[in-house]
Order: structure tokens, then C-alpha cells, then sequence
């Protein structure tokens, strides 16, 4: 019954009329060439070598080889963790929810996570001991998942409440070991490339750009004027203003401001120049839920007894960023599509170490293939956000409407 419902429902969006069955046709037959071209393309005429030589280049940079085991060891801790919180969304759904360990969405992505683990070494043509890592990550990564899953339940509430802690732990471990210090030895971030210097550069300005955006919210919707027109000056000029032209400005202006010994690392300058950009943004998305909600919100809580700030944070400021997640996320892949700038100031991110390999004479002429990997690289990484935001999304969502 329900196989025929959902062919009806097919059948009325796709055939509804000749014309709409006409159209439907061509759309179909377009895609069917464009796909049967790419897929010949991708096996018959495709050089691979460039990407297969460079696997590690494109991975992480130049980071020094004897110093890369502290990149394996954040990997294995992210995997874990990754698969505990996995585990535990599942084992305590929504209560409108009943729970459900391995759901079609959690098979799905555990076959795909496989699949990668076994064909992507294959196709990069990596060493035995590297696949064996990349096999035993994926393996603990789908372990932690269906363990959480199991026991998670019968785990002390507290230690399910703290367990988001381990999250900003782990990223402050992990700049440990990726940049040095607490005994290891500095790497400095000009050894950084490629997709690790994506992600840093991204996550830094993620991290610290919501916070900075939240404070400019409410300062632009403060009643002190000082307060109010600092704000708002802020985010018009940042909003006005070409990204490229302030990582320019952050690159040299900072440089000659601040003494020597004072100014940040060029790397550090332009995650700060990013997470500026993102916060003038962020704050507009903030202040657009806060605009969205009745002012009975604010003076029910005040009836209530709350003061003006407890109201603000307790009441007011959930159901706002609630209204402006999607807004802010979408910012947020922005911003990691925005890291590509980076290459015109001259870091090796993703796009800068591409440009740099397709330099080679030895790989001329490989364009689409760099372009391609580029493509599915970032293409994941922000497909993984939307995901993220999507799932958020139905678990603050207090009244979930029936699809």
C-alpha cells in the first residue's frame, strides 16, 4: 500500500500532464548522457597519478614525517568520539521518538564509511601500514557507535550531560598536537597545508565567530546608544567590505601595527581576518531570530521574576538561535568555501596546494582531476554541516510537524 502511494505521489509531480511527462523525459535523458560521459571519463580517460602522488600533500602539507604519528593519534581520538556521540543521538531520541540503534540513515552511512575505508586506499595506491590505520580507524569508529548505542543507557545521567565537554577538550588537544608544545616539538604553521589547513583555519573561525556574532546581536539591539552604534558600525563595514580586501589588510597592516615579537603568525592572521568576516554575518542572522520573536517572550520571563539578563539568556536567546540556525550554518559553509581565498595570500590550503602541484611540469595538463578531488573534498565537508544542522534542527524542534 504504501510502494503504491509513494508511485502515485512519483507519478503526479514527475507526469502529471503531457507536457510535464515531455520535459521529465528530456531531464531524464540529458542527465543519463551527461552521467554515461563523466562515468567514461572518470574510468577510461582519467589520469590519476597526479592525485596518487600527492595524496599526502593534498592531505596535510608539508608536515614533517617523523611528527605525523600526532595526526594519526587525533584521528583515532576524533573516530572515538565521533562514534560515542553517534551511538548515544541514537540511544535517546526525541521523546516523540522511540529509540532506534541502526536506523536505514545509520546503515547507510556505515557501509559508506566502509566502502571508503577499503577502495580509497586501493585507489591512492597508500602502503599496507597506512591502509591497516585508515581499515582499524574506520573499524573504531563504528565500534564506539554500536557500543554507545548499547550501554549508553545504562550510563550515570551526569556523565551523559558532560559528556559535550569532551568536544572543546579535544579541539584544544588536538592544536597541541598539531602545532607543538607540552613537550612536542613546534611545528610551525607555515609546515601546515592542504586539507589540515582547511579545516583549522575553518573550525578556528567557526568556533569563535558565533560567540563575537552573538555579542553583536544583542549590542546592536542594546539600548545604549555607545553600545548600540559601535555594533552596528562594525557589522556595516565588515558586511561592506571584499573578504580578499581584509585578508590583505590582516596580512600587512597587522605586521607593521603590532611589535615583532607580538604579531601572530600569517597563518593566525588570517583565521582572525575570518572569524571578523564571519561574525558580522553571524551577528545579522542572531539579531533575525531575536526580530522573529514576540516581545511577550522577554516580558512573560520578566512577570516571572527573571532579570533582564537571565530572561536574555534563558528564554529569549534559545528560541532566537533556534529561528537562525539555518542562516548560521549556511554562513558557516561559506566561511570553509571562503578559506580558498587563502591562496591568493599565499597559504597552501586545499586550493594553494592544488594550484602548486598543477604547477609541476610533470602534471600539466591535470586540471579536471585536481579540480574534481577539490570538488568531492569540499563538497563532503560541507555536506557534513548541513547534515549536522538538519539533525540539530529536529532535536531542538519542540513541535514537530507531521511530513
Amino acid at each position: 500500500m504504501e510502494r503504491s502511494s509513494s508511485l502515485q505521489r512519483l507519478r503526479a509531480a514527475l507526469f502529471a500532464s503531457r507536457l510535464d511527462g515531455l520535459i521529465t523525459v528530456v531531464l531524464l535523458a540529458a542527465l543519463l548522457a551527461g552521467g554515461q560521459a563523466l562515468l567514461h571519463w572518470l574510468v577510461f580517460k582519467a589520469q590519476w597519478a597526479v592525485i596518487q602522488a600527492n595524496s599526502t600533500l593534498f592531505a596535510i602539507g608539508r608536515y614533517p614525517l617523523d611528527q605525523q604519528w600526532r595526526l594519526w593519534l587525533l584521528s583515532v581520538l576524533l573516530a572515538a568520539a565521533t562514534g560515542v556521540s553517534w551511538g548515544w543521538l541514537r540511544a535517546f531520541p526525541r521523546p516523540d521518538r522511540r529509540a532506534r540503534l541502526w536506523p536505514a540513515n545509520d546503515r547507510l552511512a556505515a557501509a559508506v564509511l566502509a566502502g571508503l575505508a577499503l577502495l580509497l586506499p586501493l585507489f591512492l595506491q597508500l602502503s599496507a601500514a597506512i591502509s591497516q590505520r585508515w581499515w582499524g580507524i574506520t573499524a573504531l569508529l563504528l565500534a564506539c557507535r554500536w557500543w554507545a548505542g548499547r550501554v549508553g543507557p545504562a550510563l550515570p545521567a551526569a556523565f551523559r550531560r558532560g559528556w559535550p565537554v569532551i568536544w572543546p577538550l579535544l579541539y584544544l588537544l588536538g592544536m597541541t598536537l598539531i602545532a607543538g608544545g607540552l613537550g612536542l616539538p613546534v611545528v610551525s604553521p607555515s609546515r601546515w597545508g592542504g586539507l589540515l589547513l582547511t579545516l583549522i583555519e575553518a573550525s578556528f573561525a567557526i568556533l569563535l565567530c558565533f560567540p563575537l556574532g552573538v555579542l553583536l546581536a544583542l549590542g546592536r539591539r542594546s539600548r545604549l546608544p555607545l553600545l548600540r552604534w559601535l555594533s552596528v558600525l562594525y557589522i556595516e563595514f565588515i558586511r561592506g567590505a571584499p573578504l580578499i580586501t581584509l585578508l590583505f589588510l590582516g596580512q600587512n597592516i597587522l605586521g607593521l601595527l603590532l611589535p615583532g615579537g607580538f604579531s601572530p603568525d600569517r597563518v593566525w592572521r588570517a583565521a582572525w581576518v575570518l572569524t571578523f568576516f564571519a561574525a558580522a554575518y553571524v551577528a545579522e542572522a542572531v539579531r533575525s531570530g531575536l526580530v522573529a520573536l514576540p516581545p511577550g517572550q522577554m516580558e512573560a520571563a520578566r512577570a516571572l521574576g527573571l532579570p533582564v539578563h537571565q530572561a536574555m539568556l534563558k528564554v529569549v536567546l534559545p528560541q532566537a538561535l533556534r529561528v537562525a540556525l539555518p542562516a548560521m550554518v549556511g554562513q558557516f559553509i561559506n566561511l570553509l568555501q571562503d578559506t580558498t581565498l587563502l591562496s591568493l595570500i599565499g597559504l597552501f590550503e586545499l586550493l594553494g596546494t592544488a594550484r602548486a602541484v598543477m604547477a609541476n611540469p610533470a602534471f600539466l595538463g591535470r586540471d579536471a582531476e585536481v579540480y574534481l578531488v577539490l570538488a568531492v573534498l569540499f563538497w563532503c565537508c560541507c555536506a557534513a554541516l548541513g547534515l549536522g544542522s538538519r539533525a540539530l534542527e529536529t532535536r531542538l524542534n519542540s513541535n514537530p510537524q507531521p511530513a
